[in-house]
């Protein structure tokens, strides 16, 4: 077979992903085998492929596929969640290009234009996976608007309600005027800003007197209806009972005392706004402060201001400054650093809003979803986003979910004319129980709510939901076998959002946990450590990358430098490390086949040393990337398997196994490296999917595949053999170091004298020795020979004699210094030994080994001083 100069991904890509998929390996149904499970963080249906995905995504898919060769049951629910304020944003901008304003439309008509939005552009990100290698079960795609989705919602809402943890009220909000809906607070992101501190002041009525205020928003003046004081400032102690004047609209507010104030900030004087800040309002409350609410739903000025009606409020911030000079109420202004709070979708600056809205209480639900990950029934990994967690569900506020859209789940409240509230499932649930109290009453009397549901009240089901839990709640086999889910792999800034509120509805519902660990990755940043964004286009096509670097390039590049919870600085030579290291296996593969094709019958012989050792030396690391596996430090796994097989396998192994110039090597050998090869190949799958699966099946004829092939059992690693093979390696690389010192060239000959006293040793491995070092013979004598250049490697004293004259003080020099570092290497090690803390603290493991290195230091110096003195 001729086989090409380089790995071929992009064909092999498509081959193999269509293979899998067709095959069926994908799919999950019930069996007898444990299930592992995990739900996708459903991406908004707006959503387009980014590095955060693959990060994200690479991470569920090596997970799946190291449970599925672990003989699990695995299963990857793929879905979208629909997003409703971006996707509304979406249709709007797509009918205002068309000239259609959403105002001019009905909800039907407008829900009908989001439906074929969703038709035509939705689910796009879902087909972008495949291009990655996601192994999703994709008979399980869910919509969050899918129909039993819907009903799941609109019951919990009403069960909730039933239970008295829904609830209608007037509070302060977030605003977004952008997108004119109501935010929860986590969905409101604060960020540093520039601003001015404009210092004003408000004439004291009837008098010469002013008190000054200061703000950094002029604008909102007009809503002002006190100024508060602190009431031990003994600066407005006189004003006890007296009223102030608002410049320009000339309004009259009295001047209140509350020790809410800070008498050290400012001028110790507050303008109270009760309809645009939340403590304003909770001092208007103690107070009974009117409420003047200033600005329309879309951030410009309403009626009540009097001034500027109609106007943006940021274009008034700066208009209304000479206004106030001209009326002398300007005292100066200052810059400001301060923090602004924008909406998290939409980036408009966020308005706090008197409003009436649909909450849920949160206290009763947070208690056992706190405890379940403080007890770790629920593991965070990293761990220390559990402190985060803590402190957000220790001082959980109650949950504003309603929101002022079309689109996404429509509340499921009928308000009657009298001006009861009906909350059913339907609108005939909502009438009977309207008909009970008017019996007179008639249907097109009620009028539904017209506002939507959060998005997260419906993703917060999701673990349940995609397994059906509303529709069969009682005998449902699908939820007892896949639920609770194994690992939920997502980001940490939805914690909050998502994360919690999941943990909420598990114990709400199934008295149960959602997940039993939590996964958080990093944030993909460029080599600035900026987020990646595309505003700053410093965000790379990842589709592009996809092809032309190859997915498994890809997957390598994010996973190689990403440990868990810890932002990554994205580079494209990782990339660029990943598709050589594809090219390195391939290069291989080419190895293995040219000998094939070269190999000629032998007898049968004891397997090759170096067979004996890369067979221990998977067993070594097949048991530390399991022990990574279990605390989920997939990039250290990663890095120990791309050792295995660039330096153990690919740079040791076959230049050990290949035969001289000219002959062939035998057929045992050939296929033990090739049955090496495979099991190399199966640990590294999960991570490069695609270049593996192609490997193994140019290897050799198979008769199943890579992805559905069980890991072996591979037991104790022969701690002898590897140790043997480290004495090898260190004994060519220095003897090499050595020949390179001495400007030997490669064509010069040597033989080596070694003072050992494990002569099996090199009846195993002195062939390979010899070959690697270009040595004529090797003897093992206890004399030392009158010539040749002298070093110690390990506690081996090896003697390379060659007929080039080299310089014997050079040596003795080398040597000299050797042994000077290790005396100050072993004073270092007694000095930490000899610490009581040190040893009392340490774990055994860690004393051994520091054991070890003295012992090893100690050999090392006594055969360097012997043959310093052998030397002179």
């Amino acid at each position: 077979m001729e086989l090409s100069k380089n790995f071929q991904h992009i064909a092999s890509e498509t081959k193999w992903y269509e293979h899998w998929n067709s095959k069926g390996y994908f799919n999950s149904t019930p069996d007898d085998r444990p299930a592992y499970t995990i739900v996708m963080p459903p991406p908004n249906v707006t959503g387009v492929l980014h590095m955060g995905h693959a990060l994200n995504n690479s991470v569920q898919d090596i997970l799946i596929r190291r449970a599925k060769s672990q003989g699990y049951n695995t299963c990857w629910v793929p879905g979208t969640d629909h997003a409703s304020i971006a996707t509304e944003a979406k249709v709007v901008a797509m009918l205002a290009e068309q000239g259609i304003d959403k105002n001019a439309l009905s909800r039907e008509e407008f829900l009908k234009y989001a439906w074929e939005w969703k038709e035509k552009y939705g689910g796009i990100i879902l087909q972008q996976l495949k291009k990655l290698g996601c192994a999703l079960d994709w008979n399980r795609t869910h919509f969050t608007m899918d129909d039993a989705y819907y009903k799941a919602v609109i019951n919990v809402f009403v069960d909730l309600h039933q239970k008295g943890y829904i609830y209608r009220g007037a509070k302060m909000i977030n605003w977004d005027p952008q997108a004119k809906t109501a935010l929860s607070d986590e969905e409101v992101l604060h960020k540093d800003t520039q601003s001015k501190l404009t210092y004003l002041r408000y004439k004291i009525e009837d008098s010469d007197e002013y008190i000054t205020i200061a703000t950094v928003r002029p604008e909102t003046i007009m809503g002002d209806t006190a100024i508060c004081v602190h009431p031990e400032d003994p600066r407005y102690a006189h004003l006890r009972g007296q009223y102030a004047i608002v410049p320009l609209i000339n309004k009259r507010i009295p001047i209140i005392f509350d020790d809410y104030i800070d008498m050290e900030f400012g001028t110790g004087a507050l303008k109270v706004t009760p309809a645009h800040d939340v403590n304003d309002y909770n001092l208007g409350q103690k107070h009974r402060l009117e409420v003047v609410d200033t600005l329309n739903e879309d951030g410009t000025l309403s009626a009540a201001a009097q001034i500027f009606v109609g106007e943006d409020r940021f274009a008034v911030r700066k208009k209304i400054i000479p206004e106030l000079e001209a009326a002398g109420a300007l005292v100066k202004q200052e810059d400001y650093k301060n923090q602004v709070g924008v909406s998290e979708r939409t980036g408009a600056v966020v308005e706090p809003r008197l409003s009436m809205q649909w909450w849920c209480k949160m206290e009763d639900m947070a208690l056992p979803a706190l405890n379940a990950v403080m007890n770790d029934d629920i593991e965070f990994v990293p761990a220390k986003f559990k402190n985060l967690y803590r402190h957000w569900m220790s001082n959980i506020k109650d949950w504003c979910v309603s929101r002022q859209l079309r689109w996404g789940h429509r509340i499921p409240a009928w308000y009657a004319p009298e001006g009861n509230i009906y909350v059913a499932v339907d609108e005939a649930g909502a009438f009977a129980q309207y008909n009970k109290d008017y019996p007179e009453a008639k249907r097109s009397d009620l009028k539904q709510d017209n506002d939507v549901l959060d998005t997260w009240f419906s993703s917060w089901l999701w673990p349940m939901e995609v397994f059906g839990w509303d529709a069969n709640k009682e005998n449902n086999a699908e939820l007892d076998y896949y639920y609770p889910t194994n690992t939920l792999v997502t980001a940490p800034e939805i914690i909050f959002f998502w994360v919690a509120r999941m943990i909420m509805a598990g114990y709400e519902y199934k008295q149960q946990k959602p997940f039993q660990h939590v996964y958080f990755t990093g944030i993909v940043r460029d080599k600035q450590g900026r987020k990646m964004s595309k505003s700053l286009g410093n965000s790379p096509d990842l589709l592009k990358l996809i092809e032309d670097y190859g997915a498994d390039a890809v997957r390598f590049g994010v996973m190689i430098a990403s440990p868990a919870g810890n932002d990554i600085l994205f580079d494209e030579a990782f990339l660029e490390q990943g598709r050589n290291f594809s090219n390195k296996m391939w290069n291989a593969l080419k190895l293995i086949k040219m000998w094939e094709a070269n190999a000629v019958a032998t007898d049968h012989k004891a397997p090759h040393f170096a067979t004996l050792w890369m067979r221990e030396r998977i067993k070594e690391v097949a048991a530390e990337i399991e022990d990574l596996f279990k605390d989920f430090r997939l990039s250290e796994a990663l890095k120990t398997i791309y050792s295995l097989i660039w330096d153990d396998f690919c740079s040791w192994y076959l230049e050990w196994i290949k035969p001289p110039y000219g002959e062939s090597i035998s057929p045992q050998t050939l296929n033990d490296a090739i049955g090496i090869f495979e099991q190399l190949l199966q640990q590294l799958h999960p991570f490069m999917p695609f270049v593996t699966e192609e490997l193994y099946h140019l290897l050799r004829e198979q008769d199943q595949d890579l992805m559905t092939r069980q890991l072996p059992d591979y037991g104790t690693a022969d701690k002898a053999i590897l140790d043997q093979a480290a004495l090898l390696k260190q004994l060519i690389s220095s003897i090499r170091d050595t020949r390179n010192k001495n400007q030997l060239k490669p064509k010069d000959t040597v033989e080596l004298v070694i003072n050992s006293t494990d002569p099996e040793f090199y009846s195993k491995a002195g062939q390979i020795l010899q070959r690697q070092i270009n040595a004529t013979s090797i003897e093992l004598s206890e004399t030392v020979p009158q010539s040749g250049i002298a070093l110690v490697v390990n506690t081996e004293k090896v003697f390379v004699i060659t007929s080039v004259a080299v310089d014997a003080s050079v040596q003795k020099d080398k040597m000299a210094e050797e042994l000077a570092y290790l005396k100050g290497f072993l004073v270092s090690i007694e000095k930490k030994l000899g610490n009581e803390r040190f040893v009392q603290n340490a774990k055994p493991e860690i004393i051994a080994t520091e054991q070890k290195k003295k012992s090893d230091a100690e050999a090392k110096i006594r055969t360097l001083e012997e043959s310093l003195a052998n030397l002179n």
